[in-house]
């Protein structure tokens, strides 16, 4: 077999908009186990949508987009169901930008030979390939947008803009997260940046200009979260999967206590995940243990336990088809980070008098 016999069937991507499942997360509410479960988190998501100040943040965790689910995250955006993201690399830059950039995912076999894909520079991610030579274009093609940059340093949703306006001037016609966020003006973020195809990119762009490059703080990235947690004051959050992306979400409540600002903990709070609580890792922690850090309200909190392209299409259909974003208003929040913004001085300049509590 020859490369392109493994590269044959690419994953499509599941379209919400075609089949209304409210009817049927209706009735698994009257049921029970996770079917139950999944019915209160999916009416959680749709009241975080309903309520007219909140802000809702999602997290992206695991490998979510080759395996179907970007339509469904992008449909989101465009209803104004979303308002910030965060997430881990690989969602962002080597699957949803790799695909923005005329690449695909394929399906593929878990019993295929790893060593004759290696061979034919095939990469495997469970049962769906990626072509190892588009992986190398996408490499280099955040290596060229870096040299386009002013050698500083940057937030990752500062760089991750800057993709989108890539993606609007070359690729204006792909259905990417990346983009729409761009034209809507939703930040994402990625904390651990360099965890993916964007690492080895900027690796490159800083070899070749070792006096003047651009970075990434991730520092700078929990900042600007802080300061969206500020602004918004109430907050909802969807988390598929757990890692760095949910521990940064939930963290900026505490940081904004820190800091001394006065705000509540995330009113909402949804997570749908396979892992499990008992080793005490974070992917599984559940939102009740959050409440202990004073991170996520109990009220209208609600774990699903079940992998995640079940479960997230059932969760977005049913916000979507139910309908309560169609009047809601574009939070815009990535214009809280211009120069002439005042909550940007706020937020430079914070009451300390947290820190000092805590040091005394």
């Amino acid at each position: 077999m020859n490369k392109q016999d493994y590269l044959s069937v690419p994953v499509e991507h599941l379209d919400i908009k075609v089949v209304n499942v409210v009817p049927l997360i209706d009735m698994m509410g009257k049921t029970a186990f996770q079917a139950r479960n999944l019915a209160r988190a999916a009416q959680i998501a749709d009241a975080m949508v309903a309520d007219e100040k909140a802000s809702v943040i999602l997290t992206l965790a695991g490998s979510l987009i080759s395996a179907g689910q970007k339509l469904a995250i992008v449909d989101l955006m465009r209803c104004n169901a979303i308002d910030a993201i965060v997430s881990t690399g690989a969602n962002i830059v080597d699957q949803d930008f790799f695909e923005a950039l005329g690449s695909r995912h394929w399906q593929g076999d878990i019993q295929a030979g790893d060593a004759t894909l290696r061979e034919l520079m095939i990469d495997r991610i469970y049962d769906t390939y990626i072509d190892e030579d588009d992986l190398r274009v996408c490499d280099d093609t955040i290596r060229i947008i870096a040299e386009r940059l002013e050698p500083r340093v940057y937030s990752s949703r500062e760089f991750i803009y800057e993709m989108g306006r890539y993606l609007d001037e070359n690729h204006p016609n792909a259905d990417s997260i990346v983009l729409e966020a761009y034209r809507r003006d939703i930040p994402i973020f990625v904390p651990a940046f360099s965890d993916c195809s964007a690492g080895f990119g900027l690796v490159f762009h800083q070899v070749a200009h070792p006096d003047k490059h651009i970075t990434i703080d991730s520092v700078r990235d929990f900042r600007e979260l802080t300061q969206i947690k500020v602004h918004s004051g109430v907050t909802g959050i969807i988390m598929l999967g757990g890692g760095v992306p949910k521990n940064f979400v939930q963290d900026i409540v505490v940081s904004a206590e820190v800091l001394g600002y006065e705000v509540e903990m995330h009113k909402y709070a949804v997570q749908l995940t396979v892992a499990d609580e008992r080793d005490g890792a974070l992917s599984g922690s559940t939102l009740r243990e959050a409440n202990s850090w004073g991170k996520v309200d109990l009220a209208l909190e609600q774990m699903v336990y079940g992998e995640i392209t079940t479960t997230f299409p059932l969760l977005a259909g049913y916000v979507y088809h139910k309908g309560s974003w169609q009047n809601r208003q574009p939070r815009k929040l990535n214009t809280l980070f211009t120069a002439d913004n005042p909550l940007t001085a706020k937020v430079e300049t914070p009451n300390m008098s947290g820190i000092a509590s805590v040091a005394n």
